[in-house]
């Protein structure tokens, strides 16, 4: 038997954080202590009433399919939420509740995308993007972005690359890698352009400084994926949204019927609580990773890191590390294996990232500083 995979499943690259933490737990494994700044997990546990509702909701048999678009009390929620925070109108036929936002991205690249159709993004941005475009016969057009300007993208930067086949522009505000924002006047000319906006705003709710912006103010014809991961500590338990224009709901529910049904049942019933009743869990959350991002930033600093923007939201700090090595990949494997602390190489997120390396402020204050003194006597032995 000859066994044959298919070329574009192939040329899917691998993500380059998971690589370091599956490294990482192999060398946990063997005995050593590692501190993982990796990934972009929150470290807090689940708030008790998201918990406790999911709990309910099984026992309450909560365990059947739902509407193919979400439980229609959760998209009433999510709308509501909007409208406070935002002072945005969305009708809940436009909000498509799936598992992950991951899914979600997928479904929409294939709704958005014949082959050869090209999606603007940024360079550096998520890593897994550019690999969904493709996927999905798509092709990605990079934009380069500048370090100064948290690598986010130049609204006349966007309007040089469009072209007959762009059928969208990827934003990401808060950004990860980055944790930058997009400006009010950046966002307004965004929303101008001829083609949809794909914002991801899985971040919201995680902002230090400054003011974060939907999207959906600016304009009603965007695509927001958004969700309860990062901001409610809830990574494991796979709930995340689409808000889409009206015009395009009908094959995103056709396609998200076909491949994946509907989101669990009894995590919807706690994602309607998450947005009720967590908004103190949430603030929490929000200032102890405010004060893990003041300590980073300066200790890393100390350590002779270039941090070029300082990061204002989300659990990130993007710092330059040329004057190590050019070869993030390598230096990320090198200080994982010295010093036990796990952090995302640069280039994971774009070649405009190479040199740089991703630390995750998603831990202890206890545990970054032990970190951070681990990385001053690797230095310190280094050169």
């Amino acid at each position: 038997m000859s066994l044959h995979l298919s070329q574009r499943a192939s040329e899917v690259t691998p993500f380059l954080a998971m690589e370091v933490m599956e490294q990482a737990k192999t060398l946990e494994a063997a005995g050593r202590d590692i501190i993982y700044l990796c990934l972009g997990e929150p470290d807090f546990p689940t708030p008790g009433k998201i918990v406790a509702a999911a709990q309910q909701a099984i026992t309450d048999g909560h365990t059947a399919y739902t509407h193919s678009l979400g439980l229609l009390e959760l998209r009433e929620e999510i709308c509501r939420h909007y409208q406070r925070r935002y002072q945005v109108t969305i009708d809940a036929d436009q909000v498509i509740v799936s598992s992950g936002t991951s899914p979600l991205m997928l479904l929409l690249f294939a709704a958005l995308l014949d082959p050869g159709d090209e999606l603007i993004l940024t360079n550096p941005g998520y890593a897994c993007y550019a690999n969904f475009i493709r996927f999905n016969g798509g092709v990605p057009v990079e934009i380069t972005t500048r370090a100064a300007q948290g690598f986010q993208p130049d609204p006349q930067d966007v309007r040089n690359v469009l072209s007959s086949r762009s059928r969208g522009l990827l934003i990401n505000s808060p950004s990860n890698p980055a944790g930058s924002l997009l400006s009010t006047d950046w966002l307004q000319q965004l929303a101008s352009l001829p083609v949809p906006i794909i914002s991801d705003e899985i971040y919201h709710g995680l902002t230090y400084q400054g003011e974060e912006r939907s999207i959906l103010e600016f304009t009603d014809q965007a695509f927001v994926l958004g969700g309860f991961s990062k901001t409610y500590a809830m990574t494991g338990w796979r709930l995340g949204y689409l808000i889409a224009p009206k015009a395009a709901v009908r094959v995103l529910q056709s396609l998200h019927q076909n491949f994946l049904i509907c989101a669990g049942s009894f995590i919807q019933h706690a994602g309607i609580v998450a947005l009720r009743d967590c908004d103190d869990d949430v603030e929490r959350m929000r200032r102890a990773y405010d004060e893990r991002r003041k300590y980073l930033v300066a200790r890393l600093k100390e350590l002779g890191f270039v941090i070029h923007s300082e990061p204002v939201a989300a659990f990130y700090v993007f710092a330059d590390a040329r004057h190590l090595s050019h070869d993030s990949m390598a230096l990320a494997r090198e200080i994982l294996a010295e010093t036990g602390v796990a952090v995302t190489p640069g280039i994971d997120f774009g070649s405009g990232g190479e040199g740089f390396l991703r630390f995750s402020y998603a831990n202890s204050l206890e545990r970054l500083k032990e970190a951070t003194d681990r990385l001053e006597q690797w230095l310190q032995k280094r050169s």
